[in-house]
């Protein structure tokens, strides 16, 4: 019983962090859109908008990262790590 409980956390956790993304990148998207519209309205010749999506890009991508790449991003090892440290300590 207790292993499909925690299996269930993990599992909220990691759907939690999906959703999270997901909409990160839908903001990132409509964001982006926007700036570039205002660019192309008031300064067609210059293009600025590409600086603000480049820099927002990388966080994006760092998000995505330890999304679907890390599962939780360390975080549960992490917590796992200290609790074994305060277990040894007793």
């Amino acid at each position: 019983m207790t292993d499909d409980v925690e299996l269930r956390r993990i599992a909220t956790r990691r759907a939690d962090m999906k959703i999270a993304f997901r909409g990160h990148l839908l903001t990132y998207a409509i964001v982006n859109a926007g700036l570039a519209l205002i660019n192309l309205v008031t300064t067609p010749g210059d293009w600025w908008f590409q600086w603000p999506m480049f820099g927002w890009g990388i966080g994006l991508l760092a998000h995505g990262i330890a999304t679907y790449f890390h599962g939780d991003g360390g975080r549960e090892r992490m917590i796992e790590e200290e609790l074994e440290r305060l277990r040894q300590r007793r």
